[in-house]
């Protein structure tokens, strides 16, 4: 089972530009963030550069765990559980309530079978796209590293079935390539299937049957939000982040910057729900689709949008899967002060949102 390798690359990098993209109108109104930031063709949160969230972040992590681990399951939770622990170290910005009870867990000795919380925010929906695309032809492979990576910080139930639903989308998305993505009705079909008979779904396969009923009838991402009831702003509850991402997928297959912008429009958490649908677009189109103006806007460091690249491309070597690679070099000394420069731009646009146009 080989990754591709455009489609690695296509995933993370979508990922990280998406949540850049989005980090500006996070927890805005729909009418506010269009007032402030009205171009999204452009990075708007340093001046014209963009800067990486925890969604990044976290997605990254899950790569270089991968690497690490041989391909073996205890492996990866291990490694994935200690760099969660050591990036809460470096003081990061905008952690989640779940993210952040967990991590404290971590550090107070709990193993990452036991750190989760009970939690159905959609921190999962963020580590699981690169999973998808690289375990997506293994369904008991990919339900194993998918429920691993989630209850880390994530123990309801739901919070698996929204990342394995994003994940299978990463799969599909990555598979059809060189075809036409699949048709609403038998990705949804083959969601039920996957997900089996857990009640916790009930919900979500309920958004997604509305989410078929949506695009037949041509409705945008912002209109399908609305049908779900987010008419101002899609949550952090993974049952509203991953149906607006994985709809933003199907509406927009083929057009990185128009299934991102779309929704980033929605309103709400921004960032995530862009990186979960930039990934999973990004693994269809590569690298080549994703806009190169957003591409090189991106002004982060250590994680560069290059670190990035470099490390999607060493996880589409496959060798990991036999025998453990040292993870991706990172400057990791500098990450606190980079964690500083990050929350200085939080702070800037705090005081920014204060002020008019209201």
């Amino acid at each position: 089972m080989n990754c591709d390798s455009e489609a690695v690359v296509g995933c993370l990098l979508g990922l990280a530009v998406g949540d850049a993209l989005g980090v500006p109108r996070e927890g805005m109104s729909r009418r506010r963030g269009e007032r402030l930031f009205p171009n999204l063709d452009r990075h708007h949160f340093l001046f014209r550069g963009g800067m990486f969230s925890d969604d990044t972040e976290h997605a990254c992590m899950t790569a270089q765990s991968l690497l690490t681990s041989g391909g073996d399951l205890d492996r990866f939770k291990r490694a994935l559980g200690r760099r969660i622990r050591w990036w809460f170290a470096c003081i990061p910005a905008g952690i989640g309530h779940a993210t952040l009870k967990a991590c404290l867990k971590l550090w107070c000795g709990f193993s990452p079978d036991r750190s989760g919380v009970f939690s159905a925010g959609n921190g999962p929906a963020m580590r699981s796209p690169i999973l998808g695309v690289c375990f997506g032809a293994d369904r008991e492979q990919l339900r194993a590293f998918i429920r691993a990576t989630t209850r880390v910080t994530h123990t309801d139930p739901k919070a698996g079935c929204g990342a394995l639903a994003t994940a299978w989308a990463a799969h599909r998305a990555a598979e059809t390539r060189l075809g036409s993505p699949p048709t609403p009705a038998v990705f949804v079909g083959e969601i039920r299937e996957l997900i089996g008979n857990e009640p916790a779904s009930t919900d979500l396969l309920k958004s997604l049957e509305i989410l078929i009923t949506s695009l037949d009838a041509g409705q945008t991402v912002t209109e399908y939000a609305e049908a779900l009831g987010l008419q101002n702003g899609v949550s952090g509850y993974i049952y509203h982040t991953v149906p607006v991402a994985l709809y933003a997928w199907l509406r927009h297959p083929d057009d990185y910057r128009a299934a991102v912008q779309a929704t980033i429009r929605c309103g709400g958490d921004t960032d995530t729900v862009a990186a979960v649908a930039g990934a999973i677009v990004g693994a269809r189109v590569g690298k080549a689709g994703i806009p190169p103006d957003l591409l090189s806007g991106i002004i982060d460091w250590p994680r560069s949008a290059g670190w990035i690249e470099s490390l999607a491309t060493r996880l589409a070597e496959d060798r990991w899967r036999t025998a453990t690679q040292a993870a991706q070099p990172l400057a990791v000394w500098a990450l606190p002060l980079r964690n500083l420069v990050f929350l200085a731009g939080v702070m800037r646009h705090v005081v920014r949102r204060l002020l008019p146009p209201y």
